[in-house]
């Protein structure tokens, strides 16, 4: 008899099995699917919360990061310069800069810096590889020149408006410039130094129709003749990433001015910061931080232009003016440094802003700009002009620089690194290399160099640039960059803590400034607090001092301040000394001075402005008289 085959039969029974039965092992998996998708989302919820806010940021950043690969493998190097030319031929209309109420459109100022290449490479006879100096404040006519002499291939070396004299001078050595743009409203400024300058045969270009100097030359007025076509291309082709394009100068607080290496990969990676943050064609970004500064024309200016955003330019910084511009020309998006938001929490608070991008934020500014604007997305940027080393807040944790983990590590090559305070220098264990620090403890921030993590250095010093480096950091014949940044993780985050030469020793511990400063600050008649170190004859280390201002309508209440110190920070990182000061100094940058206020330590007698002494006794910080200071020098005053 013939038989089904088996195979057959079995189809036979599925085909017999009634839908009920398909339906519930339908069911059966489905649940199974959905609960197992439920059970990875609860555990990466658990132990990885942040994993696609990092993975979304860090494809953003490697996207970006491999199309610079990509120049490198082709030799087609696509600039700054080159994606602004692009965004005038695509948004010619659309307004680029505004300044003082009028508006500059791509096509504008593509014009003009045209009309500019012109008379450089034709009146000035300028020359593909030459250095000009630019010595101008924030106007258009700033990107004009910029732009100008970068389409005939010259280098531009950013001068700071506030140097005099022989820094000035110093600066043409460094850079190794002959040539000198000037803005109209610096040129008198120059008069202590413009003879010589002329006798070591650099030529001075003013943006002016006519000049009172004989034998400087006037640029507003050639300007009217020359073309606004553009000069050839060719001219500021680059064939490698690695090309200086721009000189930035450090502050020089204390000593001469440096001149960094700014290369075309440098200024590509800072022009994608706005983006990699989420900002699009559509914000409007406000500049109010000084052009010469990296923050505001390689991230401000480059990323506008990477965006093709429109940017709002400020010529200074004004705390009264602020919230008004961004309210009269819809900003959204604003650029910071230093103590800027400080200034700008006294303020009205009717806006569109979303975002602000910078650097040098402290906790408690920080939380009280959000008590006071609501949530603002502040994005900190963790990264000097020179460096080799970027970090990103793009959680926007409050008091972070950043995300570190060893994700991050694996790409970006960055250690930190325990730091003798004593001897000022890396700890080394018995084989001479330097000792990794543990989760949560304070580090050197220490980045290794590498081809895909250059360090360009110094213009016209190689001995500046050799100190800046560490050698045989973790094995033999590595380098590193040394960031001279004190920096803790803690949770996957990194953190800025202070500057090596900021962070002091007293009673053998190790005192962070900006943590006591962040402590003074919840003192509700403190506006702003700078502290620093003073030495103390007879006494190793240095003693705690800070410099204060008083807020509006309140007064110094010693006692107050005494029982905030005594009940929030340890014995050995209470302010021994308190300065108080109607002004304080700040850098160009809006960075605290510290350096004088060092220098003048605490000596009642060559020191006008009201001084204090902590004082256990009274429990309070009591006039520092001249009998008590001479009491401390003496020895009897126990610190």
């Amino acid at each position: 008899m013939w038989k089904h085959p088996a195979p057959l039969l079995r189809v036979l029974r599925v085909r017999a099995r009634p839908p009920a039965a398909d339906m519930l092992l339908s069911l059966g998996w489905l649940s199974a699917v959905v609960a197992g998708i439920f059970s990875a989302h609860v555990l990466q919820k658990l132990c990885f919360p942040y994993f696609w806010n990092d993975f979304l940021f860090l494809f953003k950043v490697l996207r970006y990061g491999s199309r610079l690969e990509w120049f490198k493998l082709t030799s087609r190097v696509r600039t700054v310069l080159d994606r602004f030319i692009q965004q005038a031929r695509r948004i010619p209309n659309k307004p680029f800069i505004i300044h003082e109420g009028n508006i500059h459109t791509y096509r504008d100022v593509e014009q003009r810096s045209n009309r500019l290449a012109h008379v450089f490479l034709h009146k000035a006879k300028l020359r593909k590889g030459d250095c000009v100096a630019l010595l101008m404040s924030n106007e258009p006519d700033f990107l004009c020149v910029w732009f100008g002499l970068a389409k005939i291939g010259c280098s531009v070396a950013f001068l700071n408006t506030n140097i005099k004299s022989r820094s000035l001078l110093h600066c043409f050595n460094c850079c190794g410039a002959k040539t000198l743009v000037v803005g109209a409203d610096l040129l008198d400024g120059l008069d202590g130094v413009l003879t010589t300058l002329l006798e070591d045969d650099i030529q001075v270009w003013a943006m002016k129709s006519q000049s009172d100097h004989t034998k400087v030359h006037t640029l507003l007025d050639k300007m009217d003749a020359a073309s606004d076509q553009p000069v050839p291309a060719e001219l500021r082709a680059v064939t490698s990433l690695k090309t200086p394009t721009l000189y930035i100068f450090t502050s020089g607080t204390t000593g001469l001015p440096k001149a960094a290496v700014i290369s075309h990969l440098q200024s590509l990676k800072a022009a994608g910061g706005f983006w990699a943050y989420g900002a699009t064609q559509d914000d409007v970004i406000y500049t109010p931080l000084p052009l010469y500064h990296s923050a505001a024309s390689l991230i401000g200016i480059g990323g506008t232009i990477e965006l093709g955003a429109t940017c709002v330019l400020k010529k200074k910084f004004s705390a009264s003016q602020f919230w008004n511009d961004c309210r009269q020309h819809n900003v959204t998006v604003f650029q910071y440094i230093g103590e800027v938001c400080r200034y700008l929490c006294n303020q009205p608070k009717v806006h569109k802003v979303w975002m602000g991008v910078g650097n040098g934020l402290r906790q408690d500014v920080w939380r009280e700009f959000h008590n006071r604007f609501g949530n603002i997305k502040m994005c900190e940027v963790y990264g000097s002009t020179e460096g080799n080393v970027c970090f990103m807040n793009h959680m926007g944790r409050i008091g972070c620089v950043g995300r570190s983990n060893s994700i991050y590590k694996l790409l970006f090559k960055y250690d930190l690194v325990k730091y003798d305070m004593v001897k000022d220098e890396p700890v080394k264990d018995e084989h001479g290399f330097c000792k990794r620090v543990d989760d949560g403890e304070t580090g050197l921030l220490v980045s290794k160099v590498s081809a895909l993590t250059p360090f360009f250095g110094y213009a016209g010093s190689k001995q500046l640039t050799e100190k800046k480096l560490i050698r045989n950091v973790f094995g033999p014949g590595d380098v590193y960059f040394n960031t001279g940044d004190l920096m803790v993780e803690e949770e996957g985050f990194i953190s800025f803590k202070d500057r090596v030469g900021d962070t002091f020793r007293w009673k053998g511990e190790n005192v962070a400034t900006t943590e006591v400063a962040e402590t003074l600050g919840l003192v509700d008649f403190l506006q702003e607090v700078n502290v620093y170190g003073v030495e103390v004859p007879g006494h190793e280390g240095r003693a705690g001092m800070a410099a204060m201002i008083i807020r509006p309508g309140f007064k110094f209440d010693g006692r107050k301040l005494f029982e905030q110190v005594v009940r929030d920070l340890p014995a050995y990182a209470r302010p021994l000394f308190i300065r108080l000061q109607e002004v304080m100094e700040m850098t160009s940058t809006f960075k605290q001075q510290k350096f004088q206020l060092v220098q003048s330590g605490f000596n009642p007698s060559t020191i006008s402005e009201p001084l204090f002494i902590v004082d256990y006794k009274q429990e309070s910080y009591i006039p520092l008289t001249d009998s008590i200071y001479q009491s401390i020098l003496a020895g009897e005053r126990k610190l």
